[in-house]
């Protein structure tokens, strides 16, 4: 979740016209959709989640990571990062999905 404030060249005055505030808006949700890469995603974007794009880039990671882990494996200590599909995504869980989360972690 992006808070406005720390987003990318956040404005320190006010807009001068409502157009400026648009076309700033415009720009935010451009590069939080299209450039930011979410955690909670597993570190792709909005939109390539929308068009289905993330499993395979999910896929791609995955081999890329055990592929390093086998040229060198001296330089991992434990096993790779995560990159499974994540199915169900949350902005805010409700408090039984907070529950099991916290149990299986």
């Amino acid at each position: 979740m992006l808070t406005l404030k720390y987003a990318p060249k956040y404005p320190i005055k006010p807009f001068e016209t409502l157009t400026d505030a648009r076309q700033w808006v415009h720009q935010l949700a451009t590069w939080y959709n299209d450039e930011h890469r979410h955690s909670g995603i597993r570190f792709v974007t909005p939109n390539q989640r929308h068009r289905g794009e993330d499993q395979a880039i999910l896929q791609r990671r995955q081999a890329l990571y055990l592929e390093a882990q086998q040229k060198n494996p001296q330089r991992w200590s434990g096993g790779i990062r995560n990159w499974s599909y994540t199915d169900t995504v949350w902005l805010n869980p409700p408090k039984d999905v907070r529950t099991s989360a916290k149990i299986t972690t």
